[in-house]
């Protein structure tokens, strides 16, 4: 699983709170992924997103514009069709 964060450029600094939750929602699930926080208006665009902070996960935009709490994360990874796959086969 990927997750990304898409920060202004010049102003990473308004994405630690969404760092900080993703984090702490991949640890209560015990999920592992990749956590990358981007500053690049190039990526932004690409991903046509015009206010930050802005949470993408396997290249889906889920959220753009506030900081999303710890349970809405928790919900964006468990509807997940890989997060899914996982769990059914610990099952």
């Amino acid at each position: 699983m990927r997750i990304d964060i898409l920060c202004k450029p010049g102003k990473p600094e308004n994405c630690h709170g969404t760092v900080e939750n993703v984090r702490e929602a991949l640890d209560k699930l015990g999920v592992e992924a990749e956590v990358h926080q981007f500053s690049d208006s190039r990526k932004m665009i690409d991903n046509r997103i015009y206010v930050v902070p802005a949470l993408l996960i396997d290249d889906q935009v889920r959220i753009a514009g506030r900081v999303p709490a710890v349970e809405e994360i928790v919900n964006f990874i468990i509807e997940r069709p890989r997060y899914l796959k996982e769990v059914s086969k610990v099952a």
